[in-house]
């Protein structure tokens, strides 16, 4: 009896290790499936993960052949509670997803190609100016809200074999184009202007930027339709971007807590709100960071009760590209930030579309390419894609 009662605690010693080694390999290999699985689609990784999970535990009744009904029972109770979660948290992501408004993260590039039939830029062949070939071709990038207006510059003045991330025509955004501006990888950047962290690290590069204005555009601000708000003042603005008015009744609107998203630093419209508010100091965001200039758009008119929430951009991208008509933008000091209130300089919020370069530029393609963007003909471009010239 001695014998059996050793042999069966070495037994039972034995199993209890096996199970716990199979539930931790199993806790494992399912964190292992679910990294591989990120690039699904969430029920996708999510049957995955719980497969892995699973799958190994459900040997362990024939370890534990005596006490296999008392164990069915339990594993059961918890892949019904985990079913439960699960359901619960899918019922949850079914319905933000249904009052989710479908917004492109950023700007369909493939929209606004050059040389295309079905591109949406102003088509527009130049008959009084064509790049040099005795010079490279100037590389040219730009921010998102300026890609249409630089790939129609593409379309009219550069040889048709030009192809996006040829080396010529790029496009990398705010924050990368005035990096690669700045270490002289491109000659003309297309865009608000740069922020201070960005002109400095130019400075380190020994680079001196120089700004050509090409065109007027508005920085504005939106909220969503449902929000009765539909102006507000430059003094409120500055108000809610620093703290000091965080809910809506205090400037004539709901008893709603205000909710005002920012962007990633260095990005256009980031350094145009720290222009904008001067010497009053912003804010730190209460929301998660949004690097997208389409995402913070999504996240206004989407967030939790969606009226709350106020974010900026500039007119063109919301109004021309985005166009998301459960969006506002909102009037500021009573003038609402139309092409027109841009030309005739009455909204108080406007800002330059530039053509950046750097000085000592060898490539003489460069200068004379931002000469052509100041005439008629590239100035016909600017407004007919929706920006107000110069």
């Amino acid at each position: 009896m001695e014998k059996s009662d050793r042999r069966n605690t070495i037994i039972v010693i034995i199993k209890a290790i096996l199970t716990i080694g199979i539930l931790v390999a199993s806790f494992y290999l399912g964190m292992l499936f679910l990294i591989f699985a990120i690039m699904l689609p969430k029920v996708s990784s999510t049957i995955l993960f719980s497969a892995a999970i699973f799958l190994l535990p459900s040997v362990i009744p024939f370890l534990w052949a005596r006490k296999r009904k008392l164990y069915l029972i339990v594993w059961g109770c918890c892949i019904l509670i985990i079913l439960i979660i699960f359901s619960v948290f899918f019922g949850i992501e079914r319905y933000e997803e249904s009052i989710t408004i479908d917004v492109t993260p950023n700007i369909d590039v493939n929209e606004y190609m050059p040389f295309t039939e079905e591109s949406k830029i102003v088509k527009f062949k130049s008959q009084t100016f064509e790049l040099e070939d005795d010079f490279p071709l100037p590389v040219i990038d730009g921010a998102a809200a300026a890609f249409p207006v630089y790939s129609a510059f593409v379309n009219a003045v550069y040889p048709e074999t030009t192809k996006l991330y040829d080396g010529v025509f790029e496009y990398n955004n705010t924050v990368a184009g005035y990096e690669k501006l700045a270490e002289k990888k491109t000659d003309i950047f297309i865009g608000a202007s740069p922020s201070k962290e960005q002109v400095e690290y130019a400075k380190s590069q020994n680079t001196v930027f120089k700004y050509t204005p090409i065109g007027t555009e508005a920085f504005v601000f939106f909220v969503h339709k449902d929000n009765p708000i539909d102006s507000l003042s430059v003094e409120q603005i500055k108000g809610i971007y620093s703290g000091r008015i965080t809910n809506w009744k205090e400037v004539g609107g709901n008893d709603e807590e205000i909710v005002a998203f920012q962007r990633n630093k260095g990005s256009g419209s980031q350094s145009m709100l720290v222009r904008f508010m001067g010497d009053t100091p912003i804010m730190d965001p209460k929301t998660k960071e949004i690097k997208g200039m389409g995402e913070i758009i999504e996240q206004v008119v989407d967030y939790q009760s969606r009226s709350g929430s106020i974010g900026f951009s500039f007119r063109y991208y919301v109004e021309g590209i985005i166009q998301n008509p459960e969006l506002k933008m909102i009037a500021i000091d009573g003038i609402a930030p139309t092409v027109e209130n841009v030309k005739n300089q009455s909204y108080p919020i406007t800002t330059y579309l530039y053509a950046v370069t750097y000085e000592n530029n060898p490539n003489q393609n460069v200068d004379m390419l931002i000469t052509w963007m100041l005439s008629d003909e590239g100035q016909y471009i600017i407004e007919e894609t929706g920006y107000a010239g110069r």
